[in-house]
């Protein structure tokens, strides 16, 4: 090897070796049961994991969050605004599921941290269970099965449905909803479904134009909405009793957009013939017996799983994937992509290995990009590639500039007001 050539590959190793923070010091903390292949995708990169098989209380991850990088967790643990602000080190935080809301989305971005989920891994696992249910349901699956566990024998045909040429009506006509749309008409169902914006209907679905058409049409309503203010209780009720007598209502959505007492008066009344229920308002924080309670106890046809509409081990495998690769290109790239609280950012590296890589979050106001170039400027950094981006009050930028330069830019990046957090890469 030549000497000049020798000379510089030290360099960059030596600066390298004091500039990267080192992979084996990055302590990341998996709860709920993460998949085996998503945690194994992070401790192949050589990073500290912890995976936990519970959650946590509030309590117990303000001891843990101290000097954390990435959480991950799946539907059962709450991060609160108190957790977040506790934190020192948290880099990222992963949802290894659809749905957000269990962490304070607002208190991670003010903080700078990105919070990635999967929101498209699980949907053929919903979708399949939803099927399921309604011929369950068509059956009265559950009160038979009851029945026989008492030693009763009660064989008949009345109140006993086939689903071909039934009315689903299916309200959010997300990724969900449109593929229980391909399933249910496949088993010869007519489908309809109602959402807030205009969308594409798959097969011979039908779009209707509100929510009160759809419930009075319908022999079968499954609610496929994200957890928004505006979709809390949107199913009480009134919506019931708009529906047709004998029909059937199914929610594996989320648990606060149904009134589960209305629901339950629905059903003893018989207005409603049956119902499906795998998300509830108030969820037990572990396993185990006598933990669940609930109005829908001793409702007549009523099914409920204990939110596992996702849970299936090639959904849990497909999220483990997909949330650790993001994780993995958030931590060694400052990728943003697929972040739900944050300006996606994503630029390919820089192939000559003479750049450091500056992650810049920042607030997005005027002329904060012009101070930070100024810094660049002042630091004779030569810019090789940036890549910029906004979401709300928050700003995030990559930058990648000469080796030489980039301590000293991160010296002065960290002493402006305006600049959340800084991180150096390569």
């Amino acid at each position: 090897m030549p000497a000049e050539l020798k000379r510089k590959r030290e360099t960059e190793e030596e600066v390298t070796e004091t500039t990267s923070f080192p992979k084996n010091k990055i302590k990341i903390l998996l709860l709920e049961g993460v998949s085996d292949r998503g945690i194994k995708m992070l401790r192949d990169e050589g990073f500290q994991v912890e995976a936990l098989k519970t959650a946590l209380t509030e309590e117990e991850l303000l001891v843990k969050i101290k000097g954390l990088h990435i959480l991950g967790i799946r539907s059962k643990t709450q991060v609160s605004k108190k957790v977040i602000e506790a934190s020192d080190k948290l880099l990222a935080m992963a949802c290894f599921c659809i749905g957000t809301d269990q962490i304070d989305l607002n208190a991670a971005q003010e903080k700078g941290i990105p919070v990635f989920n999967a929101p498209f891994a699980n949907t053929r696992s919903v979708a399949e269970l939803i099927i399921g249910n309604i011929v369950g349901l068509s059956r009265k699956i559950g009160d038979c099965t009851a029945a026989m566990h008492r030693g009763a024998w009660f064989k008949q045909a009345i109140g006993c449905f086939e689903i071909r040429g039934k009315t689903l009506g299916i309200v959010g006509y997300g990724h969900i909803g449109a593929q229980v749309s391909v399933l249910a008409e496949s088993m010869g169902m007519k489908v309809v479904y109602w959402d807030v914006i205009p969308k594409l209907p798959m097969g011979n679905a039908t779009q209707i134009s509100t929510l009160n058409e759809l419930l009075a049409h319908s022999d079968f309503v499954s609610l496929h909405v994200p957890n928004l203010p505006s979709t809390k209780n949107m199913i009480g009720k009134e919506q019931f009793a708009q529906m047709k007598k004998g029909s059937c209502f199914m929610n594996a959505s989320r648990g606060h957009v149904v009134v589960i007492p209305d629901l339950a008066a629905a059903l003893k009344s018989e207005h409603l013939r049956g119902a499906y229920v795998d998300v509830f308002p108030t969820e037990p924080g572990k396993n185990g017996e006598n933990l669940f309670e609930s109005e829908l106890r001793g409702c007549p046809n009523t099914l409920m799983t204990p939110h596992v509409g996702g849970s299936t081990e090639e959904a849990q495998a497909m999220i483990g994937e997909e949330v650790a690769a993001a994780l993995l290109k958030c931590i060694n790239e400052g990728s943003t992509y697929g972040a739900v609280n944050f300006p996606e950012v994503d630029m390919k590296k820089d192939g000559t290995m003479t750049t450091h890589r500056l992650l810049i979050i920042h607030e997005n106001k005027p002329g904060v990009m012009s101070a930070i170039n100024n810094v660049f400027t002042h630091a004779k950094a030569n810019i090789c590639q940036q890549f910029l981006n906004t979401k709300g009050s928050l700003g995030y930028v990559i930058m990648d500039t000469n080796v030489e330069a980039s301590m000293e830019v991160k010296k002065q990046l960290t002493n402006m007001d305006t600049v959340i957090k800084v991180r150096v890469l390569y």
